[in-house]
């Protein structure tokens, strides 16, 4: 069987489930998600015995101790997966909902339905907890899930869909059988194959680095909801409680570096840069983060620091546009709101942005001028996650501006259609 007869058949059968699943019950679809949450922790060990097998295979290849750790599955991840299932059941069905409800001067009543999409293609890498955020809010929303991991993580993904589908099926008999399938090819032209498939594939989700995110969009023939990366900036006003910048700038950055929503640059007004880069650079040191500032935020730096201490670099102007995935930030001191905004417009990714300030006409002025899809006053850019926003788990997050932005959950998981009901109306 060649690659694209394997592609069209695994597509195929996502379609097929697609329409089963469109006519389950909520409470079919919740009982489902519940029993593969208890699946999950029952077979917890089994998981991070593949799990063990993709970290041993990673680390042979040379993958980074920040990869690494995105591939790693603990107690405490599994015990996450299961916490997201029951959250995803326990939320609102997407599915069915009246968006609107009209009737026209002629009689004819109109109303607009949400319904599934259809077949939705994941394509992710590393982060084999994806899996079941992505299967999961696939099944609530009726859509049947195609999931193509990373190489890397290949043993994991399969190991916790098959951990699913096994619950699905003793909870539900008439359960389709192909509504979550893992691709089992790591070949990258298996991709180029099925986002071809433009009969049976609806809508492609990339989450990873840039590169992978790219790579899909300028192959893809059905439509890809994306980001490319996440650059994003925390802003230290001169009327910021420093403690409490210093607790954001430092989560923001460090609490997990080789995320999308991890702070990449930090900026600073002027006015408390030397006060309050001191402070945060020895919090910082603690990570070992390799900073890589202006020349007036490097002088403060250097000054601070005790020798030999964390590497401080002259900033160049690409850095200041790269997501590094990494204990590495960028800091640069700017004379007010209006340059950092400036700065986050010209710099960023659209993604997540954060000012840290007591006063309010700075931080009102910062949320209606930063162009992302999340922008805080006084929290950690870390909070752009779909369970953040008490979604549920998310399938991704986007910056494109038409259709889903930011977090997406049900919802953004979900079309709809147009109903009319009449009584032998005609057009004239």
């Amino acid at each position: 069987m060649t690659l694209t007869d394997q592609m069209t058949r695994l597509a195929r059968q996502a379609k097929e489930a697609s329409r089963l699943l469109a006519q389950l019950t909520t409470a079919q679809k919740d009982g489902c998600l519940l029993a593969m949450a208890d699946a999950i922790e029952t077979d917890g060990k089994a998981i991070q015995e593949a799990n063990a097998n993709d970290l041993e295979q990673a680390a042979n290849a040379g993958l980074s101790n920040a990869m690494l750790d995105r591939l790693r599955l603990d107690d405490k991840r599994i015990a996450a997966m299961a916490k997201g299932l029951c959250e995803v059941a326990a939320l609102p069905d997407p599915v069915g909902r009246v968006l609107d409800d009209r009737t026209r001067p002629n009689g004819l009543r109109l109303q607009k339905i949400s319904t599934p999409i259809g077949v939705v293609v994941i394509i992710y890498e590393s982060r084999p907890n994806v899996t079941a955020d992505a299967a999961s809010l696939c099944f609530k929303s009726g859509n049947a899930a195609i999931l193509r991991g990373g190489r890397e993580a290949l043993h994991s993904n399969q190991a916790i869909a098959e951990s699913m589908l096994r619950a699905a099926a003793r909870q539900l008999p008439a359960f389709p059988t192909h509504a979550i399938q893992v691709v089992p090819i790591t070949d990258r032209e298996a991709v180029k194959v099925l986002l071809s498939l433009t009969q049976y594939v609806d809508v492609c989700m990339p989450r990873g680095g840039e590169g992978l995110i790219r790579a899909v969009t300028e192959c893809s023939k059905v439509p890809v909801i994306k980001h490319y990366k996440g650059v994003c900036h925390v802003y230290v006003d001169a009327e910021a409680d420093l403690k409490m910048a210093e607790e954001i700038a430092f989560n923001a950055k460090c609490q997990r570096p080789a995320v999308c929503n991890a702070m990449e640059t930090l900026l600073v007004d002027q006015a408390v840069a030397a006060t309050f880069l001191p402070a945060i650079a020895r919090r910082l040191n603690e990570k070992k983060v390799e900073l890589r500032a202006d020349e007036a935020a490097r002088k403060i730096l250097e000054a601070s620091l005790p020798q030999p201490a964390g590497v401080i670099k002259t900033a160049s102007e690409q850095d200041y546009f790269t997501e590094y995935n990494d204990y590495i930030l960028n800091v640069r001191i700017v004379d007010g709101v209006s340059q950092a905004i400036d700065h986050i417009n010209y710099y960023g990714s659209a993604h997540s942005d954060s000012i840290v300030t007591r006063h309010e006409g700075r931080a009102r002025e910062f949320l209606a001028r930063v162009d992302s899809a999340a922008v805080y006053w006084n929290a950690s850019t870390r909070f752009t996650d779909g369970a953040e926003f008490g979604m549920g788990a998310e399938i991704g997050i986007s910056t494109d501006k038409i259709g889903a932005r930011g977090p997406m959950g049900l919802e953004e998981l979900s079309s709809y259609k147009w109903l009319g009901f009449g009584n032998g109306q005609l057009r004239t």
